[in-house]
Formats: structure tokens, C-alpha cells, sequence
């Protein structure tokens, strides 16, 4: 959240150990979302209905400026309740100490509700009527649901007798999203928002299969009904957010550029026993702005514009042919770390391969047709955390096919040769771009931090996390090149790759209240 210029990112933690158990909200604050201060936890157990676990919620700012967090709290009888929580002074600017008022659980699972799968509360929303709204996911048999309920005072809840949405076949929906997003412009809204030009958009999580779907469609705050538009499926084969490790996002808005933030949780691919040994394991994705698409069917992201604030040295590399076979060497940054934002020029559409319509997984069409198979347009792109002799590399590239009546850009993430090392998950990870080629230009940029690749296609249409973890292309032996191992030529129209410096972190928490004053007012006058 965002409050008296401080952002907030609280944080599932285990304080014990680098494996699951005794979660805690762990508490970091920031004044660009770029440089991190950790604090003590800002909840932890300490009362019947959450002596088993504080988990997964969300915060609301009320009215007055008086943030509230909601959370699931797991009691004695292992039940999954709902919980809310206060800061306990509103002058501290770092919020570090919040309160748990007696009246908790606020929400029960009650009336035949599955006390195993009733968790994750969204940030709440004002209706017209006046009462707060938020939801909690859970499911019904095989049916992911969205349950709604219902407060005058934020204090008393009632749950509605529908749900705003469920899908069936889905299974249990963790860390359920519902935010309005604008038709006109990249501008972000306030949760509660609501008007003629305006969708929403509804996210969930699926315990099931541990990746997640969105879908945008139209909320009627009359009946408190969600229905999403038919332009994408409502199920599991449905639009992500991120076609690789990508979880339990959740966004915000930000009302201090007005945009809405997006946050997301990717999870190691190593052993429990290399992160035992590292003794960290999951880390948060780089927050991205997300805004819908002018097409209305999707949303975009980018990369928050703060981020730009750890480039170094910049190289660029302009109207470079790669012709079959070619591979280019970027020299002069640090590849190990570094952004890179590249567009392509294609060549005629005509030789595309054609495009068999039984390619409905884009997965496991990136499995088939890894980088080193060759095509017609394509594969053509980058590979990252690359050794010398290319015994390890990450490969971020597309393919062009041609259907019916359009083309299909494929997207690829492929990390069957990112490591030597045979202990580590190398799943190869893909996403359809829907994008518009009558320029025959198409872009991609990867944000890469030596275990992480963050790539985004068709200016933030489709994007691909993995982590990877090379045993020889790491430090100065890491290497960044272009290639095309298709049999058409495309052109490097433009290429602008940084180096990228650490973000400031760890540093030493002031402990009073006037110290913290000072520092905070210093970082807020730059």
C-alpha cells in the first residue's frame, strides 16, 4: 500500500528457517518501490483466532486516511478466519507496530463454508449504497468461488448469497484480486472507483495447478454480479498475468502517480536443501504498472519507471541483420545484471510457418520447438546468462506462424540449457502475443538479476519469468547475445542494453520516532 509517502510491501516470512512454516507478516518499507528498508514484522500470532498462522490478506485505506489490513488468521481449531488489524499510531511514518482488536474473526466459515479453503481477503471497495465490499476465495467442490460480503462499519460483516463469481472445474482460489481498470489511457483507479468508462478485472490463483488466470469484464454494483467478457476463457487455460513463475500477485493502487501496481511472488526452482543452504528462498518480481489494453481484451504491464534509476552503462547496437544461424555478441555491460529492450524488424509475413490450430498450449509448444529447432520467421531473440562455448544459456525469443485469417506470435522462455547443474527445474515456459504485425516490428525487453529473467513481449502484452541458476555463466564469465535460427532474416531495428547496480537493502532500521521522522523526510526531499 501507499500511505503518506511510504510504500508498504508486507510479505508472507518464515523468520525461522528458508522452507514453509511460522508465517509471519513480514514489513518493508520504501519511498520508490526500488530501495527496500526491512522492519520487524508487522503481524505475527499472538491471539486465539491467528495462534496458528497469520496468512495471506490485503490493506484498505478508510476514509480519514486510516489504513486496515485484513487477513486469514488460522485459530485452534485450524479453521481459516478472517482477521483485521490497526496500526497502533498513525504518527509513526513507518506504521511498525498494528493492533488486533478483540471483536476478531470478522468472517467465519460458517453455514457450510470449508473451513480448509476460505482464505485470502482482497482489498475491500465502497459502493454507491455505501457499504464496504471485499472477497475471500475459497471453493465449492471443483468450483473456485469468489465469496462477497458486506460492511456498514468495516467492523460487522455480512456475506452475500451469492458469490461475485465462481468458475467451475477451477478448484480453490487463493489470493483473489477484483480492481477497476480505465478504458481510456494507462492511468490507474482507486479500488472503489466505478463508472461508464471503466472494466474490471478479476484475478485468481489456483491452488490446483500453482499458476494463475485473469479475465476483464463488466462488475453491476446493483446486484454485485461479475460477468467477464467472452473475449477470453474463464478457466485455467485463461490469460495470465505471467506465463512462467509468476503467484499470489496481488496489486495496489498508487495514488501517488496514479497508476496501479502489480506484485508478484516467484518461488525458487532449486532444492529445499539449496535454499536451506543460501538460507533465503522467494523473492518479489520487479512491480510493474498495469493499465488494459486499447484493445480492451487484456492488460498490459511494464515495469515500474523507478527501476530506470539503477542503469549504468548503456550500449546500443542499430540496424543489425541476423541472418540465419547468426548469433551477436553484446559487449560492454554486465550481463549478469542488466536491462535490455530490443525491437525487431520482420521480414515478409508470406514464409511464416503455418500455424496448426491443435497448438492451443503455448507450453507445450515451446517445449517442441526449443530455441536450438529451427523455423521459418523465427526462433529469433535473445539468450541471457549465456556461457562462452553456450554450454548454458536462457533463451527469450519468438515465432511467427500464420493461421487462417491472422499471424501468431509465439513466446518462448526456454531454460532446458540454463544449467549444468541436473538438480534444478528447467521447464520451459510460453504465451501467445497478441499483437498487430502490419508494421512488422515487435518488441521485447528482459530485466535480468543472475538467478532471474523477467521478459516482456509486444510492449508488456505477454510476460515470461524463470530462475534459473548456471553453474559457468555466472559473474564476468556471463554472457548476453542476439540470434536468429530461423531460416528468414529479421533486423535489430534498435538495441539499448544497461547494466544494472543493486537496489539499496538491509541497511540499518532507525529506532525512534524522530530519528525515522528525519531520514523519511530526507529521502522524500531527495
Amino acid at each position: 500500500m501507499y500511505y503518506n509517502g511510504v510504500y508498504h510491501l508486507f510479505y508472507q516470512y518464515n523468520p525461522y528457517g528458508a522452507v514453509w512454516g511460522n508465517i509471519v507478516w513480514a514489513h518493508s518499507v520504501s519511498t520508490d518501490m526500488i530501495n527496500w528498508k526491512p522492519l520487524k514484522p508487522a503481524i505475527y500470532p499472538s491471539k486465539p483466532f491467528d495462534m496458528n498462522g497469520c496468512w495471506s490478506g490485503s490493506a484498505t485505506i478508510l476514509p480519514r486516511n486510516k489504513p486496515v489490513i485484513v487477513y486469514t488468521g488460522i485459530d485452534p481449531g485450524n479453521r481459516q478466519v478472517q482477521n483485521i488489524a490497526f496500526p497502533k499510531n498513525l504518527s509513526d511514518p513507518y506504521l511498525t507496530e498494528w493492533e488486533k482488536p478483540d471483536y476478531n474473526p470478522i468472517m467465519e466459515p460458517i453455514d457450510g463454508i470449508n473451513a480448509s479453503s476460505f482464505r485470502d481477503p482482497t482489498t475491500a471497495w465502497k459502493g454507491p449504497d455505501g457499504l464496504w465490499r471485499i472477497l475471500v476465495g475459497s471453493k465449492t467442490g471443483k468450483r473456485g468461488e469468489a465469496f462477497l460480503y458486506r460492511s456498514k462499519d468495516f467492523e460487522h460483516w455480512v456475506k452475500a448469497n451469492h458469490s461475485l463469481h465462481s468458475s467451475e472445474g477451477t478448484g480453490m482460489w487463493e489470493c483473489p484480486d477484483f480492481y477497476p481498470v480505465s478504458k481510456k489511457g494507462k492511468l490507474g483507479l482507486d479500488t472503489s472507483f466505478n463508472g461508464e468508462d471503466v472494466k474490471h478485472v478479476l484475478k485468481v490463483s489456483l491452488d490446483d495447478t500453482k499458476y494463475e488466470y485473469y479475465t476483464v469484464g463488466q462488475y453491476m454494483h446493483e446486484n454485485d454480479v461479475y460477468v467477464p467478457d467472452k473475449t477470453s476463457a474463464d478457466n485455467s487455460t485463461g490469460l495470465r498475468y505471467d506465463y512462467g513463475k509468476f503467484y499470489a500477485s496481488k496489486t495496489f493502487f498508487d495514488d501517488a502517480k496514479n497508476r496501479r501496481i502489480l506484485w508478484g511472488w516467484m518461488t525458487e526452482s532449486d532444492s529445499v536443501a539449496d535454499d536451506i543452504a543460501k538460507g533465503w528462498a522467494g523473492v518479489q518480481a520487479i512491480p510493474r504498472a498495469v493499465w488494459l489494453d486499447s484493445n480492451g481484451k487484456q492488460l498490459v504491464q511494464w515495469p515500474i519507471a523507478e527501476v530506470k534509476t539503477l542503469r549504468r552503462k548503456q550500449v546500443d547496437l542499430h540496424h543489425k541483420s541476423l541472418k540465419k544461424g547468426d548469433l551477436v555478441h553484446i559487449k560492454g555491460i554486465i550481463a549478469p545484471q542488466a536491462d535490455v529492450e530490443v525491437e525487431f524488424d520482420l521480414p515478409s509475413l508470406e514464409k511464416a510457418e503455418i500455424f496448426d490450430p491443435s497448438w492451443v498450449n503455448p507450453q507445450i509448444l515451446c517445449s517442441q520447438k526449443e530455441a536450438h529447432v529451427e523455423g521459418s520467421i523465427g526462433p529469433f531473440g535473445l539468450f541471457v546468462l549465456a556461457s562462452e562455448g553456450l554450454e548454458e544459456y536462457t533463451a527469450i525469443f519468438f515465432r511467427i506462424f500464420k493461421a487462417k485469417d491472422k499471424h501468431v506470435v509465439l513466446m518462448c522462455s526456454d531454460q532446458s540449457r540454463s544449467s549444468l547443474r541436473t538438480e534444478v527445474d528447467k521447464t520451459t515456459y510460453g504465451g501467445f502475443v497478441d499483437v498487430d504485425l502490419k508494421d512488422g516490428k515487435l518488441s521485447l525487453r528482459s530485466l535480468i538479476d543472475r538467478s532471474i529473467v523477467e521478459s516482456f513481449g509486444g510492449r508488456g502484452r505477454t510476460c515470461i519469468t524463470a530462475r534459473v541458476y548456471p553453474a559457468i555463466a555466472v559473474g564476468s564469465q556471463a554472457r548476453l547475445y542476439a540470434f536468429n535460427y530461423g531460416s528468414e532474416t529479421v533486423k535489430i531495428s534498435k538495441l539499448k542494453a544497461w547494466s544494472m547496480i543493486n537496489a539499496q537493502t538491509e541497511k540499518e532500521i532507525p529506532t525512534s520516532d524522530t530519528e525515522i521522522q528525519m531520514e523519511l523526510e530526507n529521502e522524500i526531499k531527495g
